[in-house]
């Protein structure tokens, strides 16, 4: 069964990545774009709460409702080295990722950085390993394990002297992620002590908890990080039915200790759908964007169609083949 998934994976890798949406509903009178929600968030208020930061067009300008005084936000990543500026660091707690490998093997770049910054005085607690290194698609740093290895122990793994938690990569939900990750791993030969596994999710509910299980039962002495997730491309009752199932599902799972959703951004710059979003395209709090900082509904409802967001979009062609591989 594994290797027909893997069949279906290569099919999927094939697709496009612009998801356009079918705007033909967006036509419509677009003073209606506010109407009361019909999905209620069973869990409002979650100090698990992160924020994945895509540094998007309007990015400045809606800076400031994420890091928000009443935002329910606790900390914050931006897929890179170097806090984004703007972002108040009062109220999120930055971390630091190393999205991919550097060109040169003495670089030591990313251990610099976040040793600069703790340095000089800013609070650093963690940090991110590499981002989707098996997917070799827009969003995924394609790293071969060996290598991923190698930079890991010059640069990451040193940080566990400053007393820094290190998250492991995080690999795509597809089952190419796994064998990935145990490569990683066996290439590490005990010199990479990952303290947190970082999970990507763009399937449905069912599968994230099959995932998650699987995750946990695969490195029962790590906790987890989900650092990605969404209902992409989903109908918005769908979308909003997902966000409510898992931010419950997720605040009842102790060793599930930080999350952040993926839609910190206008529905009209969403590589996700429209309806993941948190932003509607005129920079207002949809219901899932107020829910997630905590809030009551907006009715706001997103519109426009989706556009692609290169760095960040690496979960399309894996979607369909992690839902297979998990139901399998």
């Amino acid at each position: 069964m594994l290797s027909t998934t893997l069949t279906l994976l290569a099919a999927a890798a094939s697709l496009p990545f612009t998801l356009a949406q079918d705007d033909s509903s967006d036509s419509q009178d677009e003073s209606s774009s506010s109407s009361s929600s019909t999905t209620q968030s069973t869990s409002l208020t979650s100090s698990k709460r992160g924020l994945c930061y895509v540094d998007v067009g309007h990015s400045a300008t809606d800076d400031s409702i994420w890091d928000s005084s009443d935002s329910d936000l606790t900390w914050y990543y931006n897929y890179e080295a170097s806090p984004t500026e703007g972002i108040d660091e009062s109220v999120l707690e930055f971390v630091p990722m190393l999205w991919g490998t550097p060109d040169s093997d003495s670089d030591m770049s990313f251990y610099n950085t976040v040793r600069d910054l703790q340095q000089s005085g800013q609070t650093i607690n963690y940090v991110l390993g590499f981002n989707e290194p098996d997917g070799c698609v827009s969003g995924g740093s394609c790293i071969p394990a060996e290598d991923a290895a190698t930079t890991w122990i010059r640069e990451i793994e040193p940080l566990k002297n400053h007393g820094i938690s290190l998250g492991a990569p995080a690999v795509t939900g597809s089952p190419n992620g796994f064998v990935w990750l145990q490569s990683f791993f066996t290439a590490c030969a005990g010199q990479c002590s990952a303290d947190f596994i970082p999970v990507h999710w763009y399937g449905d509910f069912q599968g994230l908890t099959s995932h998650m299980g699987q995750v946990n039962a695969t490195y029962p002495n790590m906790t987890m990080w989900i650092t990605e997730y969404a209902c992409a491309d989903c109908e918005l009752e769908e979308a909003q039915e997902f966000y409510n199932q898992s931010a419950e599902y997720f605040d009842r799972q102790d060793y599930l200790t930080h999350y952040s959703y993926f839609g910190a951004f206008r529905s009209d710059e969403s590589n996700v759908g429209k309806n993941a979003a948190m932003l509607t395209q005129k920079g207002e709090l949809t219901d899932i964007g107020a829910w997630y900082l905590g809030r009551e509904a907006t009715g706001n409802r997103p519109q426009g169609g989706a556009a692609q967001i290169a760095k960040f979009a690496g979960w399309a062609a894996v979607t369909f083949g992690a839902a297979v591989w998990v139901m399998a």
